[in-house]
């Protein structure tokens, strides 16, 4: 007997038949199997997929994050009358015909010719608004000087520094007009205040008791306007989203540097400078910026905060004697070795505009201009010598060297 059927099967046709059918389901059978297999392959990849790009998507929400998280960027902008900027912006348009002007009055409107707004730069600035202490704030565009038609050079500091460092930056301005370092701004570290030689030998001559006169000097305060600066800037500090709206306070704050544009009040005291005719006659208000330089550290808690010292550029590449003596009063402390690599003079005169002050010279002196020179002068000018004739033409691109500056200070 046989020990299978299947070979008898096979044998006959119907047993052919059986076995063809059978093979053929067997087929299918394998087929969808295959399939099945396919199908939990294709399922698996497109899962491993999804987790991958859901970790691509982690990975980028994070790098957002961290940017988000980064500390805001302060810069303190501090001085008298031309930090709190004295230019009108009638003047802009005289800009554009200077190729080194132009450029930067692209920067300064938009497409509606009007000045731009910036959108990741914030402003709060104390001293511009009539009194000392009333606070204007928003986001930086022209307008944050004496009236609302004029600005300073925090304009176009802020355009540059938002377009060097892309992120979001908040000035703090403080700025008086006519206020010295000699007093208003007396740094806390400084020796006491005392009448000098000049003054005494003034009172002696006009019989003044010298008694009272020492009494008057040691009673009148100093450092008025220093302390109201500190006091401001840590007010904003304390609260910054109010000034910032998308402030977050866990991203913390980094004082990224200090612009002092002042000087004027001292270049013309004669009683407190009494040697001012002589080389190194300024050498005091050298002191006292350099203690004002480790002050304003101190207060702020910031030992290296760059500094950047704006040297009084007015009458240009050609000053007098005073103005000679009184720049490198002022540039001086930059070279000094403890501030080596975080404090830098920026010279303004080299902006200066020598044919629109020529012109507005005539003018004061009562000479009748062609028509082509009085359109020049009221299209350039809105203000005298001592506030760089008014002119966007100066004051932006002293702005443009001041973030300039700084950025470089910031640079390894």
């Amino acid at each position: 007997m046989k020990s299978s059927i299947f070979p008898t099967l096979v044998a006959t046709d119907q047993g052919r038949q059986f076995y063809r059918a059978g093979i053929h389901k067997w087929g299918c059978f394998a087929q969808h199997q295959e399939r099945n297999t396919m199908r939990n392959i294709e399922q698996r990849i497109k899962s491993m997929m999804w987790m991958t790009l859901a970790g691509v998507v982690g990975l980028m929400a994070g790098t957002v994050s961290q940017a988000v998280a980064k500390p805001l960027k302060v810069y303190i902008l501090a001085g008298q009358s031309n930090m709190q900027g004295n230019v009108n912006i009638s003047t802009l348009d005289s800009m554009a015909g200077d190729p080194k002007t132009a450029p930067i009055l692209k920067e300064m409107r938009g497409a509606d010719s009007k000045p731009v707004v910036c959108q990741k730069v914030w402003i709060s600035s104390i001293g511009c608004a009539g009194d000392e202490t009333t606070e204007q704030t928003g986001k930086l565009t022209a307008g944050f000087g004496p009236s609302k038609e004029q600005f300073g050079p925090e304009f176009t500091f802020g355009i540059y520094m938002e377009k060097a460092l892309n992120e979001p930056i908040l000035i703090i301005k403080t700025a008086w007009g006519g206020k010295d370092l000699s007093s208003d701004f007396r740094p806390p570290s400084a020796e006491p205040y005392v009448a000098s030689n000049k003054s005494i030998d003034w009172a002696k001559q006009h019989n003044e008791d010298l008694n009272a006169l020492h009494e008057r000097v040691a009673k009148t305060p100093r450092g008025v306007t220093y302390r109201l600066m500190i006091e401001h800037v840590r007010k904003v500090l304390e609260d910054i989203k109010r000034v910032v709206p998308d402030y977050d306070p866990k991203q913390g704050y980094e004082l990224g540097g200090v612009v002092w544009f002042q000087g004027f009040n001292d270049y013309i005291n004669e009683w407190y400078y009494e040697d001012r005719d002589q080389p190194g006659g300024y050498a005091m208000y050298s002191k006292l910026l350099r203690l004002f330089i480790r002050d304003i550290r101190k207060d702020l808690n910031a030992p290296k905060m760059p500094f950047v010292i704006g040297v009084m550029g007015i009458d240009g590449m050609k000053p007098g004697l005073h103005m000679s003596h009184f720049r490198q009063a002022m540039a001086a402390p930059a070279a000094l070795p403890e501030f080596k690599g975080n404090v830098v003079a920026v010279e303004t005169a080299p902006f200066w505009d020598d044919d629109l002050a020529a012109l507005q010279a005539r003018a004061e002196k009562g000479e009748k201009l062609t028509a082509e020179e009085d359109k020049r002068l009221k299209a350039g000018a809105s203000n005298g010598g001592y506030h760089y004739l008014g002119a966007a033409k100066i004051m932006a691109p002293i702005g443009k060297a001041f973030a300039e500056a700084i950025v470089n200070l910031k640079k390894p």
